[in-house]
């Protein structure tokens, strides 16, 4: 049983780890090319920020989704009997 407990922590904390590398990654890259296009089109950066903050909401149901997973196996783990 504790062999489960520490493969489950350890799959957590990857998990984890993986998306927010992930996350800060792809934030990083859409930051840079939101830039570049609002300095090659200044009169359409309304559009583009709305575009972008969209993405970001999706992004963030995304990471609280994984924290609610993450919990999910924390607190009740269906493999420890």
């Amino acid at each position: 049983m504790e062999q489960v407990l520490v493969a489950t922590v350890n799959s957590i904390g990857w998990m984890l780890g993986l998306t927010f590398l992930g996350l800060g990654i792809g934030i990083g890259i859409l930051g840079s090319k939101v830039a570049e296009a609002v300095g090659r089109n200044p009169e359409t950066k309304s559009d583009i920020v709305h575009s972008i903050m969209t993405i970001l909401i999706v992004l963030a149901i995304f990471l609280l989704l994984i924290f609610a997973f993450t919990f999910l196996l924390l607190f009740y783990n269906p493999l420890v009997i």
